[in-house]
């Protein structure tokens, strides 16, 4: 992924205000909805989501700036502390003057390790001893090693048992979530897999691949996928209801109108009775989000919106309401 500060287009120094602003500009821009014909809108958006979800973390933002970790939020490699090579290293690079030399080896009687002491200068990692290796050998093979008679080690086949699972995460639109989608995605290990979302999947909840995972001996771990659902500029999820503010005319609300109305399928024809006021919400039934068998509804709010430019005659008029017509909306408050 790229640079977060790249991908929202600000400086290193922007305040999180900045970095809301940039976010919002970009969602309204990039979202897949308003680039129905780009392939790669969905994935564009979804970067966008990415470097907004680090950036707008103020403890992750940090870390990244002190590079700990990198652009997707996983940990930078920090090189070994002291529980591997961590002391001092010697003159030259080498071992310090007082080094522990472990050797291990597997043989007959299984798995062995002897120590010697010496003194620096040969190359190896900075000072301190390899203790723990088994541990390290068991963590990595799952078990203990066990030795046989002769040359070399073998490993019993439950010793590797089923491959691990691997987790990836993936970021679809509201709509997408509501239908149901079909993304390609890459895994961590490199392997692109087709997933398939059921419709009204919810944020946070998990889609398993079986078998798609790590391979290993008895069998390859699952893949273990996580939903995240985008913010979408018009769309507001409430639990199985989806709401958002619908904008009119003056003379829309004064006249009434039928408007077309946005919904997570495709739009509708809503009628707005003459004398609408601001603040007043229509209910499409079944036209929200899929929820155990059936759909919630489509809360629409009307928010009265007056012209860019100021407008002489409608100035007039209102001076003339003003003076003949006036009323008080605050009279119960």
């Amino acid at each position: 992924m790229r640079d977060p500060y790249e991908v929202l287009g600000i400086d290193r120094k922007a305040g999180p205000s900045d970095i809301k602003s940039a976010y919002r500009r970009l969602a309204k821009k990039l979202h897949p909805d308003a680039n129905k014909n780009d392939p790669k809108a969905a994935t564009r958006f979804a970067e966008l989501n990415a470097a907004h979800e680090l950036l707008g973390d103020e403890d992750k933002r940090k870390a990244f700036d002190r590079g700990e970790i990198d652009a997707e939020g996983k940990p930078r490699f920090q090189g070994f502390g002291k529980g591997f090579g961590g002391g001092r290293a010697g003159a030259g690079g080498g071992f310090g003057p007082d080094v522990n030399f472990e050797s291990f080896h597997f043989g007959p009687e299984g798995f062995t390790r002897s120590t010697r002491r010496g003194r620096g200068g040969g190359a190896g990692p900075a000072g301190g001893s390899f203790g723990g290796f088994e541990d390290i050998l068991k963590e990595a093979f799952g078990a203990a090693a066990r030795g046989r008679q002769g040359a070399g080690a073998s490993f019993e086949q439950e010793d590797f048992g089923i491959g691990a699972d691997v987790h990836a995460a993936l970021t679809i639109t509201l709509p997408e979530a509501a239908k149901g989608v079909t993304e390609r995605l890459r895994l961590p290990t490199g392997k692109d897999v087709d997933v398939k979302i059921p419709a009204g999947v919810t944020e946070g909840q998990q889609v398993r691949l079986r078998g798609q995972g790590m391979a290993g001996q008895a069998g390859a771990g699952d893949v273990l996928i996580t939903i995240s659902i985008a913010p979408h500029p018009v769309f507001k999820l409430e639990g199985a209801d989806v709401r958002l503010d619908l904008p009119i005319t003056l003379y829309e609300a004064a006249l009434g109108a039928k408007v077309r109305v946005p919904t997570l399928d495709k739009p509708v024809e809503v009628t707005i009775p003459p004398w609408t006021s601001s603040g007043r919400t229509f209910r499409l039934k079944g036209k929200g989000f899929p929820v155990k068998g059936h759909h919630g509804d489509l809360l629409a709010t009307v928010r009265i919106v007056l012209p860019n430019k100021s407008d002489q005659d409608l100035e007039a008029l209102m001076k003339k309401w003003q003076a003949e017509k006036s009323y008080d909306p605050r009279q119960d408050m």
